[in-house]
């Protein structure tokens, strides 16, 4: 039986991301962009940030990863696909969506980004486990794919990563019987395979950069079925 675990949750982000610290989030935030909109790196820019408002390690990994450029924002808006994906094959870049959800279904902080995306703060680190709402993510994952009706859906992880081959025989095991065709497949670098695809569901910054065109799933997801639930957004304001 998967291992009864609360995915990314770690009991100081309570004050790490809430009241005065998430208002010092938001100021430094706007502070990273406005440095990353005049051709700093981004991590130089939080580095900057980080060490001036003296932010703990993960409240800069939280910096890092909701920030983006104007550049950056107007290039994946302009470039995601919303609607039905008929005669359209949905790559999925497998933990990225399935971890951020199994970490909302956990309570656990998930980013409100200033590029739309929903992004969870648990770094894989070529580790991974099911746990005990793994389930929960791909009956999830699934139902958002018959809404949505791609013509053939494949989900990609990286075979490197320790349990993703248990991973995938759970995907194929949903698979069956899901009334379109649904795969998993293992591959030695994930990224590499899906920034050359032209509809992925993926939060990655590199490949919504370099992909054709991609699918805001994870977000949906969980804007519909978890509707209690509280992004923290560290732009200070609701996204659209």
């Amino acid at each position: 039986m998967p291992e009864c675990v609360r995915r990314g949750f770690v009991p100081t982000d309570a004050r790490d991301f809430q009241g005065d610290s998430l208002r010092l989030l938001q100021e430094a935030q706007a502070d990273a962009a406005y440095l990353l909109n005049r051709g700093y790196e981004l991590e130089r820019a939080v580095s900057f940030v980080g060490d001036r408002f003296q932010f703990s390690a993960r409240q800069r990994m939280a910096l890092i990863r909701a920030t983006s450029s104007r550049c950056d924002i107007a290039l994946r808006r302009k470039k995601e696909i919303t609607g039905s994906l008929s005669r359209k094959t949905l790559w999925l870049d497998g933990f990225n969506v399935v971890i951020p959800l199994e970490a909302a279904l956990s309570g656990s902080t998930v980013l409100l980004c200033m590029d739309g995306t929903a992004r969870d703060l648990c770094g894989l680190h070529g580790s991974y486990r099911l746990i005990d709402k793994t389930d929960l993510v791909l009956a999830l994952l699934f139902d958002a794919l018959a809404r949505l009706a791609p013509e053939r859906a494949v989900f990609v992880l990286d075979a490197p990563v320790s349990n993703s081959g248990r991973l995938a025989q759970r995907i194929r095991s949903f698979a069956q019987g899901c009334g379109f065709p649904a795969e998993a497949t293992l591959v030695p670098n994930a990224d590499a395979l899906l920034w050359d695809k032209d509809c992925v569901a993926t939060g990655d910054a590199i490949i919504l950069n370099r992909c054709g065109g991609w699918v805001n799933l994870c977000r949906d997801i969980i804007e519909t079925a978890l509707p209690g639930f509280r992004f923290t957004d560290l732009s200070g304001r609701a996204i659209q």
